[in-house]
């Protein structure tokens, strides 16, 4: 999903994506099914890459993770970013409607995924690696749809929530909820598309992200070298 926008983002961010245990080069590893240990594990990993401004991006469940991580190194550090981008996902504090994939017996999980939009046909009709896969992508649903909010103070950063303007996931009322979490400044920003609108828009979305970055990048007093850390998707 990240490979290529380091080509599109301002040359002065470092595009930092994070490969989750159970995928590509980890797929030997069992995929983490609940977002505090995965944060736990997480925050010491990027720490080093934390000496400059930096903003968090998630979307989907991976907003749910750069959301407890901000938190986290908040709480532990004292660090937070320049900004949270989220980005396909109801707001922490928002409780889910859909109905759990995540427990779906195996051929109603292949039909869920299938209505969901999220893989390709072709994928999902290769059975061998759909079996190497399921294990993750029911991880991450069950990381999505276990998840308890506890509260906290709001982050003293501001929040840029994405939505697509058809994904059945999400409602804008869920989406504008991610403004309580935050005492600065709330920002909206809807693109035509389903859940998967990052790639489906990514031109667009990455057009508009740029333009996010570079504002951010222009209140900083000095040349920065700012990193954008990235979060899996379901």
């Amino acid at each position: 999903m990240y490979r290529k926008w380091s080509e599109v983002l301002p040359a002065t961010v470092d595009v930092c994506p994070v490969l989750l245990p159970g995928r590509e080069a980890r797929l030997s590893e069992p995929a983490i099914s609940s977002v505090f240990p995965l944060v736990d594990a997480l925050a010491p990993a990027i720490v080093p890459l934390l000496d400059r401004p930096f903003v968090l991006f998630g979307h989907s469940m991976g907003s749910l993770v750069a959301f407890e991580l901000a938190r986290k190194l908040r709480r532990e550090r004292n660090l937070l970013p320049q900004c949270l981008y989220v980005s396909a996902r109801v707001a922490p504090c928002v409780t889910l409607k859909s109905q759990p994939m995540s427990t779906l017996a195996e051929d109603e999980f292949l039909q869920a995924l299938a209505r969901f939009n999220g893989s390709e046909k072709g994928a999902l009709q290769h059975t061998e690696l759909m079996k190497l896969m399921i294990p993750t992508l029911r991880a991450d649903f069950a990381l999505h749809e276990d998840y308890r909010y506890g509260e906290e103070p709001a982050l003293e950063c501001p929040i840029v929530v994405f939505g697509g303007l058809q994904d059945l996931t999400t409602d804008k009322q869920g989406l504008n909820a991610w403004r309580n979490h935050t005492n600065r400044g709330f920002v909206q920003r809807m693109f035509a598309g389903d859940h998967f609108f990052i790639n489906t828009q990514q031109s667009f979305f990455l057009s508009s992200f740029s333009q996010e970055l570079h504002r951010i990048l222009a209140t900083l007093r000095r040349e920065p070298l700012a990193r954008c850390l990235t979060g899996q998707t379901a």
